[in-house]
């Protein structure tokens, strides 16, 4: 039943990740939530038994390979398989190009890209095997239309739109769907300390004149991690008020 599915959330402690563990929750999946920051997993799990449910929380740096894929491994051979992978972690390294080093062009790469890669290769083994499969990877607008001082988060951005692309063109025969959902401005703790004016030169070009919540991005999420969406692959879900008309 796909109730019992497991759905894995990377950069689940906060913000979008955390909301989307709720949600899928709410959904009755079995959901296990990776990040790094411990204290906001054990925050996390509080929430969740508060509302009633349990959340399988792993405390793991993303970047480091080998442990990545042990811990992914581990709740594949528990859980008999990945059947949901979100690959929602990422950060953010702003700087204009000109004094942008490499080490923020790195770290944007290895968390916000290439651990989705890692965890993808290792969720798909098992989908593979069960002939289902739900990925689903968090991009942002900014990897669609660029955005000035964030040329690295919209590289990696991007470059998960062109791997999802690539995915689905390897394995959709296989009962697996891979799609992108691209948030806007959605209010979080790293939009919340942005300057005033920079939120407002932002909600001028979003026609619903507001922000968006991390649960509008979770229920889009909620959506593609379903039955209900096994047609649709390869796809772009703007979450974004309009923004990207």
């Amino acid at each position: 039943m796909s109730e019992k599915r497991l759905a894995v959330v990377t950069g689940a402690a906060r913000g979008i990740g955390r909301a989307i563990v709720l949600e899928l929750l709410k959904q009755g999946r079995i959901v296990a939530g990776l990040d790094l920051n411990t204290a906001a997993l054990a925050e996390l799990e509080k929430v969740a038994a508060d509302a009633g449910f349990s959340v399988i929380t792993k405390s793991v740096d993303i970047t480091k390979t080998e442990l990545l894929t042990e811990v992914l491994e581990s709740l594949s051979k528990e859980y008999g398989g990945i059947a949901i992978l979100v690959n929602n972690a990422g950060i953010t390294r702003d700087k204009l190009m000109m004094q942008m080093e490499d080490a923020d062009f790195d770290i944007l790469m290895s968390v916000n890209l290439r651990a989705a890669f890692m965890a993808t290769r290792t969720a798909l083994r098992p989908m593979i095997r069960n002939k289902f499969g739900r990925i689903i990877n968090i991009s942002s607008v900014a990897g669609v239309f660029g955005q000035a001082g964030s040329a690295n988060y919209a590289a990696s951005k991007a470059g998960l739109i062109g791997m999802t692309k690539s995915i689905v063109r390897e394995v959709a025969k296989k009962g697996i769907t891979a799609n992108c959902i691209a948030p806007g401005f959605i209010l979080t703790d790293m939009t919340s300390v942005l300057p005033d004016v920079v939120k407002e030169a932002a909600m001028a070009v979003i026609p619903a004149r507001k922000m968006g919540s991390p649960e509008d991005v979770a229920k889009a999420v909620a959506f593609l991690a379903s039955d209900e969406s096994g047609y649709i692959n390869g796809q772009v879900l703007h979450v974004d008020g309009g923004m990207a008309m």
